[in-house]
């Protein structure tokens, strides 16, 4: 019995062998290996869309847009330049000189063919100050100013261009002054920066004394 349970296992085992055998091996060259796409490496900055690309450089591009349409409004209102004009006043204030031209309009003031906020900045005081004659006689919404400025500060080309339409005010009708002078805006401010003096170390501060 022992016998032919030993012959039984022997039978199996080289049937297990005689069925390894007749598996066909490939040889290792015929093997295909599906071939890797490199990988694309992307940036890690932010993606915008294209359209706010094109919106960002057509607002950069509005600013010179604008100062070529003002250049040509400026031209076409002012045939001959500004020495031409018969409404036209002359301020200054400091180094700051500023030559205004009134004509009637809408209210528009341009400072050397730049908007008059745009020009000072947005600064409130600044703008009061151009305002301010026009405010007076009722006027703000009633002449169009075009301004050339040059010298000084921003400061400085605002108080004088204040001066400016004050004194081309006068011209269109004498009866202006009256107001105009009880608001003090005929008068030139002649206070200019004091000059410094030898051996001080402005115009009026002096270096430290020192006894010993």
């Amino acid at each position: 019995m022992a016998m032919a349970t030993s012959l039984s296992a022997l039978t199996s085992s080289f049937s297990s062998l005689s069925f390894s055998s007749q598996i066909s091996q490939k040889p290792l060259h015929s093997l295909s290996f599906s071939q890797f796409k490199p990988m694309s490496v992307k940036s890690a900055g932010p993606k915008f869309p294209a359209a706010i690309v094109v919106a960002s450089s057509a607002a950069v591009a509005d600013p010179d847009v604008e100062t070529v349409d003002l250049v040509k409004l400026v031209k076409t209102r002012l045939p001959g330049g500004f020495a031409a004009q018969n409404i036209i006043g002359t301020g200054r204030r400091k180094c700051a000189i500023a030559r205004v031209v009134l004509q009637e309009g809408t209210g528009k003031v341009i400072i050397n063919y730049r908007d008059a906020k745009d020009y000072l900045q947005g600064n409130p005081l600044w703008l009061q100050y151009v305002k301010t004659p026009l405010v007076t006689l009722g006027y703000e919404s009633s002449y169009d100013v075009f301004v050339k400025a040059h010298g000084g500060g921003l400061s400085g080309q605002a108080q004088a261009i204040s001066l400016g339409i004050a004194r081309a005010l006068l011209k269109v009708s004498a009866s202006h002054r009256t107001p105009l002078k009880q608001e003090g805006l005929l008068t030139r401010d002649s206070r200019v920066v004091e000059r410094k003096k030898p051996g001080l170390r402005k115009a009026r501060k002096r270096p430290q004394f020192s006894k010993r």
